[in-house]
């Protein structure tokens, strides 16, 4: 009696996904492309483990991050060895405890990382619980200028990656700190204030004035819980966020009203009653002086008051960053200074400051906005499998072009027939395919088909004696120039 195969039904569980190639080739060219930047500054790599003691990971980001923490199950037994375990919800935290850990770190320790990150929040479109992200953080550093650093390097990515029109919002914890001060709101109230403040642009100012005060009933029928502030308190904060940097434009597009001295200008004479305002007015005021310095201007780095930043352990300037041709996609980077959190291991504090830009999201955006595209291969050439006598010179010429560092593909699959070949080579977005047969051989010639001009031109071609007689988009070309000829046609494609 012949045995049944009990077969497993192929899923995942909810809130994660798989990558496919033509997903897959755009995060690597966009992963590429940031590294270059962030090697340009002289930021080094940096990888931690996806899975740190749940103690490492609690206690400092706030209670939101807190609950966010998956927790995994630990196979090893002990006080100690068999203690709780989580996977990492950002790479700021297991950066501080490697900072504590190595004690023999060069410092400043300028970074860069890329991986993956978890959230057990709810799921929803455009919103998975496995992210990646990519961070760069300088620690040692006390200086300003390694926030300004931060901005510089923000702003320089998103133009590598050709994002279009763009804005790196900057501000500081510090600020909102005199904010408490100046509206009457207590520290421990603080954390909670600029957790409603963080929501601003996506709910907008008459929910967070009601998150403030008494609460409301959100769309799905959820209460949310007011904090209870008074009127005069809100009041307050309504004239700090009224300094806005902001006034409207074309499209309903932000346009610069005010630039970051008119702001600085405008804080001073709100906080003149509040004590040490200056020294800290002029943290911000000596970054945004940094910034003009270096040719970054109000179009690309813009103080908004408004920035808080969700996360706990931020104590300094925060930044984000915002498409504004994809607003919808809201801050697609993000950060600030954390002076405090690798007190939690050392028991002193530790400058340090760094930003992550959240990979997923801003490839959404770009793929929304036309910037990346679909391709299937990393392949430049396909080489057609036409004839199995000629087997070994396609294998020849495969590893030819690779060893002249032109990625090549030889067709393995089980279609005969060129047609279907071309077929695969066009569906996986591959941009010129070799043919060679008997007839090239023994001319000494291949042909090269260049896909794209061939679709073009197919597309005005009466029918198929037309196309067979004028073979859209293939050329001739001598077989010992085999390299260069692909060289120069690639070159041409590309422009």
């Amino acid at each position: 009696m012949a045995e049944t195969t009990t077969t497993v039904e192929p899923r995942l569980a909810r809130g994660l996904r798989d990558l496919l190639p033509e997903q897959m080739l755009p995060r690597q060219w966009m992963i590429d492309t940031i590294r270059k930047v962030f090697e340009l500054y002289g930021f080094v790599p940096l990888y931690t483990s996806a899975i740190e003691f749940l103690d490492v990971l609690s206690g400092s980001a706030g209670e939101e991050a807190q609950r966010s923490i998956f927790k995994v199950s630990n196979p090893d037994r002990g006080a100690t060895l068999g203690a709780p375990l989580g996977l990492r919800f950002d790479q700021t935290v297991p950066l501080a405890r490697v900072v504590a850990q190595y004690a023999g770190l060069q410092r400043p320790f300028r970074c860069y990382q890329v991986a993956s990150v978890w959230r057990a929040d709810k799921p929803g479109k455009g919103r998975f619980r496995e992210f990646t992200q990519f961070d760069l953080d300088s620690v040692g550093v006390v200086s300003e200028v390694a926030d300004t650093e931060i901005i510089a390097g923000m702003c320089d990515t998103l133009s590598a990656l050709d994002v279009g029109a763009y804005r790196v919002r900057f501000s500081s914890r510090t600020l909102l700190n005199l904010l408490l001060v100046y509206a009457g709101i207590s520290e421990e109230q603080g954390m909670d204030v600029f957790r409603v403040l963080d929501k601003l642009e996506k709910m907008g100012i008459e929910k967070v004035r009601m998150e403030l005060t008494s609460g409301y009933t959100d769309h799905s029928g959820d209460e949310i819980t007011g904090l209870g502030l008074s009127t005069q308190q809100v009041e307050k904060i309504d004239h700090f966020l009224a300094i806005s940097p902001y006034g409207s434009g074309e499209g309903g597009r932000q346009e610069i009203l005010r630039n970051r001295n008119e702001i600085i200008d405008q804080l001073r004479d709100l906080f003149a009653s509040v004590p040490r305002a200056s020294e800290e007015i002029d943290l911000v005021g000596q970054i945004s002086r940094h910034l003009y310095a270096l040719g970054y201007g109000d179009d690309r780095a813009v103080l908004d008051l408004s920035i808080a930043r969700g996360l706990a352990y931020y104590t300094g300037p925060v930044f984000e960053a915002v498409l504004l041709d994809a607003p919808e996609y809201g801050s697609v980077f993000g950060g600030g200074r954390y002076d405090d959190l690798v007190m939690r291991f050392l028991g002193e504090p530790v400058p340090a400051t760094g930003a992550s830009m959240g990979v997923d999201r801003l490839l959404a955006a770009l793929v929304d906005l036309g910037k990346v595209g679909h391709r299937k291969a990393t392949a430049q050439v396909l080489v057609l499998n036409m004839d199995p006598a000629l087997i070994d010179d396609y294998l020849a010429m495969t590893y030819e072009l690779r060893r002249a560092g032109i990625r090549t593909e030889f067709y393995l699959g089980t279609e005969k027939r060129i047609g279907h070949q071309l077929k695969y080579a066009d569906r996986c977005n591959v941009p010129i395919s070799l043919l060679f047969g008997s007839n090239e051989k023994e001319q000494g010639t291949v042909t090269l088909k260049d896909m794209e001009m061939g679709r073009r031109k197919a597309e005005k071609l009466s029918g198929r004696e037309q196309w067979i007689k004028e073979r859209p988009g293939q050329r001739e070309v001598p077989r010992a120039e085999l390299a260069s000829a692909i060289e120069a046609l690639l070159a041409q494609i590309e422009t």
